[in-house]
C-alpha cells in the first residue's frame, strides 16, 4: 500500500495532503491559490500519482505559507508512502517542452535533500501569484520528500508556460522515480544498504 495522509496544523495554514504513488493521475486540490491548484493538477495528472490537497491559509498576509506548507505536506505523504523505497527506480529526468518554455527536471529519491534552481521568470507575477513561490514549494518539496532535485529552465519566454513546464518536468521524472522495478523487486537501489 503505497499510500499516504499528512495532516500539517499550525498557526498560519492547516493542510491535509492524500496521496497514492499507485493511482492514475487523479486529483482534488483546494488550497485557495487558483494559480497553485492548477500547477498541483499538473503535478498529479503527469506523474500518476493520485492527489488531493485541502488547506487553509493566512491569505490576508500572502500566498506564501499555504504553498510552502503544502510542499512540506506533499513532501513528507511522499516520504511516507515509499516507505523503505526497496524496489522502486529511485532515479528519474525528464524534458519538458510546452510552447516557448523548455525545463529539464532530474531527481534521486536519496534521502538527501537537495534542490538546484537555475528558473528565471521574465515576470514576478502570473496573475496574483508570486512566480518566486514556486521555487519555494519545490524547497518544501525537496527537504521534506527527501529528494535530490535539479530544475532547468532552457528556455522561455513566457511565465505562465515556464511555472507549468516545471511542474510537469518534475512530475515526469517523479512518475518515473517512484514506479517499481521490475528487475529490482524487493531490492533497495542502492549499494550502502539503505536510502
Amino acid at each position: 500500500m503505497r499510500r499516504a495522509k499528512i495532516t500539517r496544523d499550525t498557526a498560519e495554514t492547516q493542510i491535509e495532503v492524500e496521496l497514492d504513488l499507485d493511482g492514475s493521475g487523479r486529483y482534488d486540490n483546494r488550497t485557495g491559490v487558483g494559480f497553485f491548484d492548477h500547477m498541483l493538477d499538473q503535478l498529479a495528472r503527469h506523474s500518476l500519482i493520485d492527489l488531493t490537497v485541502r488547506a487553509k491559509g493566512d491569505m490576508h498576509v500572502d500566498d506564501h505559507h499555504t504553498v510552502e506548507d503544502t510542499g512540506i505536506a506533499i513532501g513528507q505523504a511522499l516520504a511516507r508512502a515509499l516507505g523503505d523505497k526497496k524496489g522502486i527506480r529511485r532515479y528519474g529526468a525528464f524534458h519538458l517542452a510546452m510552447d516557448d518554455a523548455l525545463v529539464r527536471a532530474a531527481l534521486d529519491l536519496s534521502a538527501r535533500p537537495y534542490l538546484v534552481w537555475n528558473v528565471d521568470f521574465p515576470a514576478q507575477k502570473i496573475g496574483s501569484f508570486d512566480t518566486e513561490l514556486v521555487r519555494e514549494f519545490f524547497q518544501a518539496l525537496s527537504t521534506h520528500g527527501g529528494i535530490t532535485l535539479h530544475v532547468d529552465r532552457l528556455h522561455g519566454l513566457n511565465a505562465h508556460h515556464i511555472a507549468e513546464a516545471a511542474f510537469k518536468a518534475v512530475a515526469r521524472a517523479l512518475r518515473e522515480a517512484v514506479e517499481p522495478d521490475p528487475r529490482m523487486a524487493g531490492v533497495l537501489p542502492s549499494t550502502k544498504g539503505a536510502l
